[in-house]
């Protein structure tokens, strides 16, 4: 009796410690992919506007913007795709149970996303090799299908987390899924929220890594046109999406208030199940004692803001059993950080457009504060995007706990009884390593600052990346928005035109790119 005792204990011990292995795996193959497939979704956008505006007014700094931002991109989305795949192995290997169940009902998102990442994958390759190749219009089109591709590839993923969060459509028997809907992850009713909020948290991290970097070549003295317009572009990105995240936020928490109600009340610290629920800002949860230590409350407002109503009743983490209770504390403290951090982006979103405002009426120049204070405060945007990103995804992950399917499936019961999880994630741990180690020595070789000095005006005009059609020499600025004209350097006609210039014809602007 004993020895059988001693055996479940030993059972439920290694259990535990598999269950523990395999969801830090995951979550952090997760937070390590995550901070690429954000990149996938903003940067080409931030591509198709930089290159239309080369196309339009031939200023050879939204060139050199354009060059290096696609170079970034093709090094940024070849990290994303190996720590991609790895996660997507690692939900059969880790989590056979759910899959076995319920991969079919997410079968389409799967495989659009497949599909999707596919075809951003072929244009990209058009877009990167396509530079003397391509018309001018025709080149910027290629980046349509990536930026919409790349939008639907991630977008796609997350309507699969959704259905986790607020499963609908299908029908089980017996522990069994025995109908489907194949539309199920895009008709859950978390899907709209959560799509929205992504898609503005990856336009946020765009726009905030690209502000960042371009703060930082500015104090460091670079304050030509190229870092002044690199700033602008990121930093109107992430400060305009702020506002709009809140109003987002708003939204997804009414949505888990009606569909995940633990998932709020952990959001929140909120024990008991009460009307006039104070809304609490800061502070850690006990989870002895139910309570919330260091917060301030405002009296009766998560009932205002929740049921428009004092009276209106917040359920509390009491209602269901500990077992079934999600981690107050980690959540709670995630929800803390993820908000201070929006309402810091929010709070300069303000004074900086104010500022830039006021500016402009007195006619400075540039209208845009560009003081010391100012570019410390457009680096900090970058790191304050992706940690709020990331401790938003710890509160959508860690508020639906126990569960990985909300109510129909618990973690422990999807998690892999087999040996050997501990090797698997140091061999993770070793290879997402390498990726960062590679990356960071390749975009350090591509920090190479703005593009040189623009000629003179008896110098001839900047050439263009762009092939002539029909052997015509390139037209002027005023006629080259997109026409399918510009230069090439296998033409006889180029040759005294490239004095004094590199071999490959991009004149100023591909030296300030090397």
């Amino acid at each position: 009796m004993v020895l059988a005792n001693v055996t479940a204990a030993t059972l439920a011990s290694a259990d535990s410690v598999s269950l523990g292995l395999a969801r830090g795996q995951t979550a952090f193959s997760l937070a390590f992919h995550i901070c690429f497939a954000v990149f996938g979704i903003g940067m080409p956008w931030f591509l198709i506007f930089t290159e239309y505006r080369w196309l339009r007014t031939r200023d050879e700094a939204w060139l050199a913007l354009t060059k290096k931002w696609s170079k970034a991109f093709a090094v940024l989305f070849a990290v994303g795709a190996v720590s991609g795949t790895v996660l997507s192995f690692e939900l059969g290997l880790l989590w056979p149970a759910f899959m076995a169940r319920y991969g079919g009902a997410l079968g389409l998102s799967f495989t659009v996303e497949g599909f999707a990442f596919f075809a951003e994958a072929i244009f990209l390759g058009m877009y990167l090799y396509g530079w003397k190749r391509l018309s001018p219009r025709a080149h910027w089109l290629t980046l349509w299908p990536i930026a919409i591709a790349g939008t639907v590839s991630t977008l796609f993923i997350i309507t699969a987390n959704a259905w986790m969060n607020v499963p609908t459509g299908i029908t089980e028997v017996d522990g069994k899924v025995v109908a489907a809907e194949p539309l199920a992850p895009l008709l859950s009713p978390g899907t709209p929220a959560q799509v929205v909020h992504m898609l503005l948290a990856a336009l946020m991290c765009t726009g905030g890594v690209v502000a960042a970097v371009y703060a930082v070549g500015m104090l460091r003295g670079r304050r030509d046109r190229y870092h002044q317009l690199g700033l602008r572009i990121g930093l109107a990105v992430v400060l305009a999406c702020a506002p709009a995240q809140a109003v987002v936020g708003d939204w997804a928490a009414r949505v888990a208030a009606e569909h995940q109600p633990l998932k709020l009340a952990a959001m929140e610290g909120l024990y008991e199940t009460r009307s006039h629920a104070p809304l609490s800002i800061g502070g850690i949860y006990d989870e002895e004692t139910g309570e919330l230590r260091g917060a301030i409350e405002i009296p009766n407002l998560l009932s205002l803001l929740q049921g428009f109503d004092v009276d209106h009743v917040v359920t509390g983490l009491d209602s269901v059993p500990p077992d079934e209770r999600p981690d107050a504390t980690l959540v709670h403290s995630s929800f803390t950080v993820m908000v201070g951090l929006g309402v810091g982006l929010i709070v300069l979103s303000a004074l900086v457009g104010g500022v830039t405002l006021y500016r402009r009426r007195r006619g400075t120049r540039p209208a845009l504060p560009t003081g010391r204070p100012w570019l410390v405060a457009a680096v900090a945007t970058g790191p304050a995007a992706m940690l709020a990103m990331l401790t938003g995804w710890e509160v959508t992950e860690g508020g639906r706990q126990p569960w990985i399917v909300q109510g129909r499936m618990r973690v422990s019961e999807a998690v892999t009884t087999t040996d050997g999880i501990g090797w698997i994630f140091a061999g993770t741990l070793v290879l997402y390593l390498g990726l960062a180690v590679a990356l960071i020595l390749v975009l350090r070789r591509m920090a190479t600052g703005g593009p040189g000095q623009a000629a003179t005006p008896a110098s001839p005009e900047p050439l263009t990346p762009y092939p002539p059609d029909n052997g015509e020499p390139p037209p002027g600025p005023e006629l080259g928005h997109g026409t399918g004209t510009g230069a090439s350097t296998d033409s006889p006609a180029a040759e005294p035109a490239l004095a004094g210039r590199p071999a490959d014809g991009t004149g100023t602007a591909r030296e300030g790119i090397r």
